[in-house]
């Protein structure tokens, strides 16, 4: 599974909206920074998680369900639940957003399901396995710095 840096960059120019399929409350789960980043890097960030249906996380209603977004764009959908449940995911987003403008299914590092991943990919839609967006898109643009982080700090002293 290897991605050109031209095909994953033309994902992140090409992409509005995220619908996050698995997203946490928790601010220490990799689900909620990485879906903290993509919206404060301006994509509009749709949280799906039914253990939080109603509730309210980075300006949107958390929604129970891909089947449950009443109107698109969704260009891209990111998935933090296992392979094993991947499958299903895929075959939702693909019955409910296809025709939504989906471009991309996003399976997060861990996450590979071959055979769902050629469903989408018979109609049209690119995917991408194993791979974090927060990485890639730091990678890509320039954000990525020794140690797998910017942290702002400009100063080499302690403090």
């Amino acid at each position: 599974m290897t991605y050109s840096d031209t095909l994953l960059r033309n994902i992140f120019e090409q992409t509005r909206t995220i619908a996050t399929v698995g997203v946490s409350k928790n601010e220490l789960r990799p689900s909620y920074f990485v879906a903290r980043y993509l919206n404060l890097k301006g994509f509009r960030v749709l949280p799906v998680n039914p253990a939080y249906a109603g509730e309210a996380l980075f300006g949107e209603r958390v929604l129970p369900s891909l089947a449950a977004i009443e109107n698109g764009p969704v260009e891209m959908v990111d998935i933090f639940r296992r392979s094993e449940q991947a499958g299903a995911v895929v075959d939702e987003a693909l019955d409910h957003l296809f025709d939504k403008g989906l471009k991309t299914i996003w399976m997060q590092i861990g996450v590979v399901d071959e055979a769902a991943a050629a469903r989408a990919e018979a109609k049209g839609i690119t995917v991408i396995m194993n791979r974090c967006p927060k990485i890639e898109y730091q990678r890509l643009f320039g954000e990525l710095r020794w140690g797998g982080f910017n942290t702002g700090v400009i100063s080499s002293k302690l403090r």
